[in-house]
């Protein structure tokens, strides 16, 4: 098969931008031809079909320098029309693969694909079809008031506190609505059952979602059997994942050892605040590096405060036999089960966490090969490609 997969960066920024590229190697790996459409970016990798992409658009500088276009891309774009139609024309996709497209390359592309009666699968990484600001949080808490009316997203200026940007949100949210998108897309493909719920909640056909964890490489599967004397956070540094909630737990267990590896907006003052010899920060690191450290760790902790869809830093715990503390929130529940691969808590109850973090670092009872095998019986990328290409070919 011919499989044009689009996500509008293509490096390894995120877990939408890694499950692409690693999702590129799988097709590829069994023999299907691949074609990627993204937007330019100078840390792309290099790919064959880049001079078919749109151009660069960063809506994190101060000052846009093309307002029109910032404005427009969300809505219609002809540069992103224009190079999508080239690429249908030229590479002739037997399916269409969505994954983060919203506002670089927008639901424009879903159209156009749809229009040559192209099949076009859509992988959810975040809850943009349903909330304008990704991710269903509002002031730091969970809010879903636009599951219901998405003018809420420019009375409470929800995206980066702007009146514009959250103005463009809500366009974007009219211009391409549900029974659109709907009619777009022949299958949505939700990594959680939370989300798909969410998505049902808010008006989307349940005939239309298809539940499917995300994968990761039969290589990381290796469970490291001798556990150190530590404890890891593995995400990034921002409010959402609730890492403040855990440094405050962990100030107060000067006797365990806490290692934090990401980046983020928070890093800086957090590391500031909370400058105490048993709380390591360690930045951004390798996954030669992560691999070492979090799979002699006594157990991962994922104290998110937002509605987490299926996280990697979860899947890549267990692949290598590391147990999870995770908060009871979004889809964390469906990964971990209590006493078997981890621990769960309430978001933000500092205390109840400190309590876990105790118990976890004092139990010898986890079954770490137990824990990696099981994980790859559900997150294998072979299963993964199956139950894919089921839903590939059912349109054919």
């Amino acid at each position: 098969m011919n499989i044009l997969l689009a996500n509008k960066f293509f490096y390894p920024r995120g877990g939408d931008c890694i499950h692409t590229i690693g999702l590129k190697k799988l097709l590829e790996g069994n023999g299907h031809k691949v074609a990627i459409f993204s937007m330019q970016h100078p840390e792309n990798l290099a790919n064959e079909y880049e001079s078919y992409w749109p151009s660069n658009l960063d809506y994190g500088v101060p000052a846009i320098k093309n307002a029109k276009e910032a404005i427009c891309r969300p809505v219609y774009s002809g540069e992103v029309k224009r190079k999508w139609n080239a690429l249908l024309d030229d590479f002739k996709p037997d399916v269409v693969h969505l994954h983060n497209i919203h506002t670089q390359l927008s639901p424009i592309i879903a159209k156009e694909a749809y229009d040559k009666k192209i099949p076009v699968f859509w992988t959810l990484h975040d809850y943009k079809l349903i909330c304008p600001s990704y991710s269903l949080l509002r002031n730091g808490e969970p809010c879903e008031k636009c599951l219901a009316d998405k003018t809420n997203v420019i009375k409470y200026r929800c995206i980066k506190n702007s009146l514009t940007g959250s103005l463009i949100g809500y366009l974007e949210a009219m211009r391409w609505s549900r029974k659109k998108l709907e009619t777009y897309t022949t299958c949505f493909i939700a990594p959680s059952q939370f989300l798909r719920n969410k998505m049902i909640e808010a008006g989307f056909s349940p005939e239309k979602i298809k539940q499917l964890y995300n994968f990761t490489g039969q290589d990381k599967f290796r469970p490291n059997l001798h556990k150190k004397g530590y404890y890891v956070y593995l995400g990034r540094i921002s409010r959402e994942k609730g890492l403040e909630t855990l440094l405050r737990a962990a100030s107060g267990l000067p006797g365990f050892n806490l290692k934090i590896i990401g980046d983020g907006p928070l890093r800086e003052k957090l590391e500031q605040k909370y400058n105490y010899k048993h709380i390591e920060f360690l930045g951004h690191q390798p996954w030669e590096t992560i691999k070492t450290i979090l799979g002699e760790a006594r157990f991962m902790v994922l104290p998110s405060e937002w509605y987490e869809n299926n996280p990697l830093s979860i899947i890549e715990s267990f692949a290598l036999g590391t147990p999870v503390l995770g908060s009871a929130i979004g889809g964390i529940p469906e990964l971990v089960s209590p006493n078997e691969n981890g621990m769960l808590f309430q978001p933000l109850d500092q205390s109840g966490l400190a309590v876990k973090v105790s118990e976890m670092m004092k139990s010898r009872d986890w079954d770490y090969a137990q824990i990696s095998k099981k994980a790859k019986g559900k997150f294998d990328m072979n299963k993964y490609y199956q139950s894919l290409l089921e839903l590939y070919q059912a349109t054919n």
